[in-house]
């Protein structure tokens, strides 16, 4: 043991252990030990309808009959294009009992986006929301998908909402045509017609991938991290082992982070399913919506990220509602406010700690402890079986002292295998056994680690990562433009948001509205400039390359300057 280690490992709180014992098993089988455990306990909870882990997993089988069926075999990719509902839990377990690979697809996701992974991941089939289907329908033969399975949101809503919520569909105009034929199948339709039947395949947990998690990872060039079965049932092991006091069968988790992204999936519904908790599903991020299932499902635990935890305390109707039976959260996806801290544990009287991951390392490798010394403004603390250290940025070999930054690199079970189809990538990822985060970072006294700089070109705003590539490979396709380069500025509710310089071509013209609207016809919503600086020019390097640290240099400057 390192003398760092011994630092923040003496800070471990009582109940919380260094080393951990890992089951041996592949992912679905968490649910099914939770099932066999809990039968008649609730799993999920939509719209007030409700599914029990006995029916949860009855389901997953007839999908992976169905899956199996329809020839997905071990190894195969299979697409999930879902808001947060039953489907989407029974989708990801199912995929993986038919031996498949589940890969995660955002659904504000346009379509040169959905194009982009179906190509790169090699998914054959998607299972999505009919509201999606349009954009779905639109790059199906360019990106080689086949297969179709449709669900809409009515098919687990109780009664009467899945009688109204046709006509309500109607009436705002979300009816979709849904297409019919070979190649397109209806969810519950499936589930109806598949006995509960799957097939069964000899797993590799340490080898076989579970999920590919698309991110930006540490170049900026959007991939898939390979996580296995072994990493997504460690991370959520250890965050089991986190919460001294935990009641499995009796926990209640509102699930609000999205479960298509790496960190809703692994503290809401892999932690859920390993617990045998209750998982309180929320399709979209509505403050009142969150207010009122809190007041009537009394959740135990909500993950979250800063920006759900200050829409909560500054709705103007917060005092109206019952928060009382929160007893923890954890923050991540941006820096967590001391003063949102403050007022949000007041308000619930549970406790709310900030912590650290990436998709890389399935996600969570940091975390303050909820119920011992935690620091503000900091990441707290790697999670039991889980090293860090801070290295010189030159080389990424020297160790920094206590209090000097340098960049984070993580050695841990839950690191991911590589980046799908990338060995170059995963050779600059993944060096000696260490993941290198791009992130800079320090360690103080206590072994406590900060982030000093995110990634240092990413744009993390309202929880979402967002890649200034993406954006500017989208704005070079103007036809007016010439350079362009994305930066992020502050904002007070999303924490940051997106400013482009744009220098034009000679002789062109264009307002800050055109290059905005022109991006909204590209990008997903969350992805769109808010602010556009039209130059004459932008700084490089001597090789050529735009500086954007320069730019955001000069944005800093121009702010603290008023």
């Amino acid at each position: 043991m390192s003398d760092f280690e011994k630092l923040w490992q003496a800070n471990y709180p009582e109940g919380v252990p260094r080393h951990l014992e890992y089951p041996d098993l592949a992912l679905f089988q968490v649910l099914e030990r939770s099932a066999e455990r809990f039968p008649h306990n609730t799993a999920t909870i939509f719209m007030g309808g409700k599914l029990t882990y006995a029916q949860l997993l009855d389901k997953v089988y007839r999908l992976a009959t169905a899956l199996a069926d329809m020839g997905v075999k071990k190894g195969d990719r299979v697409g999930i294009m879902l808001a947060n509902s039953p489907q989407a839990v029974i989708s990801y377990y199912g995929i993986l009992k038919a031996g498949g690979i589940a890969v995660e697809f955002n659904p504000l996701y346009v379509e040169r986006e959905i194009e982009h992974q179906i190509k790169d991941s090699g998914c054959k089939v998607m299972i999505a929301l009919d509201l999606l289907l349009p954009r779905l329908s639109k790059v199906r033969e360019s990106s080689g998908l086949e297969t179709i399975i449709w669900t809409s949101i009515k098919d687990f809503l109780p009664f009467p909402l899945n009688l109204l919520y046709p006509i309500k569909a109607k009436k705002d105009g979300q009816l979709v045509h849904v297409p019919t034929g070979e190649g397109n199948y209806q969810f519950v339709d499936l589930l109806k017609k598949h006995p509960p039947d799957p097939p069964s395949y000899k797993f590799n947990p340490a080898e076989d991938i579970a999920t590919l998690q698309y991110t930006g990872g540490t170049t900026g060039v959007s991939k898939g991290c390979m996580l296995t079965h072994r990493n997504m049932v460690v991370n959520a092991y250890q965050l089991t082992r986190w919460l001294p006091g935990l009641k499995e069968g009796g926990e209640r988790i509102l699930t609000a982070l999205p479960l298509f992204h790496s960190y809703g999936m692994t503290t809401c519904m892999n932690f859920g399913a390993l617990t045998g908790a209750t998982l309180i599903l929320m399709p979209r991020f509505i403050v009142k919506d969150i207010l009122k299932a809190i007041d009537k499902w009394k959740p135990t635990l909500f993950p979250g990220a800063p920006t759900m935890y200050i829409g909560l305390i500054n709705h103007p109707d917060v005092a109206k509602y019952d928060l009382k039976s929160i007893t923890a959260c954890i923050s991540g996806a941006a820096a967590l406010p001391v003063e949102v801290q403050k007022r949000f544990e007041e308000l619930t009287g549970g406790r709310l700690v900030e912590g650290y991951g990436l998709s890389e390392a399935s996600p969570v490798t940091h975390a303050n402890p909820v119920f011992g010394l935690r620091k503000s403004g900091c990441i707290g603390i790697p999670l039991p079986d889980t090293y860090a250290k801070v290295v010189d940025l030159e080389t990424g070999k020297k160790e920094m002292p206590v209090g000097e930054t340098g960049e984070l690199i993580i050695k841990a079970p839950q690191v991911m295998k590589g980046y799908w189809n990338r060995p170059d990538e995963t050779a600059i990822a993944l060096r000696d056994g260490w993941l290198y985060t791009g992130d800079i970072a320090k360690m103080d006294e206590d072994g406590y680690f900060y982030i000093v700089d995110r990634k240092k070109e990413m744009i993390i705003a309202g929880g979402f990562n967002i890649y200034p590539r993406d954006i500017e490979e989208v704005l070079f396709e103007h036809p007016k433009v010439m350079e362009a380069a994305a930066i992020g500025v502050p904002h007070e509710y999303r924490g940051e948001t997106v400013k482009v310089f744009v220098v034009l071509k000679e002789g062109e013209q264009a307002t800050a509205e055109e290059i905005i609207e022109y991006c909204r016809s590209k990008l997903a919503k969350y992805k769109v400039p808010e602010f556009v600086e039209f130059r004459d020019s932008l700084p490089k390097s001597m090789i050529g390359k735009v500086l954007r640290r320069v730019l955001a240099e000069e944005e800093k400057a121009k702010r603290a300057a008023g």
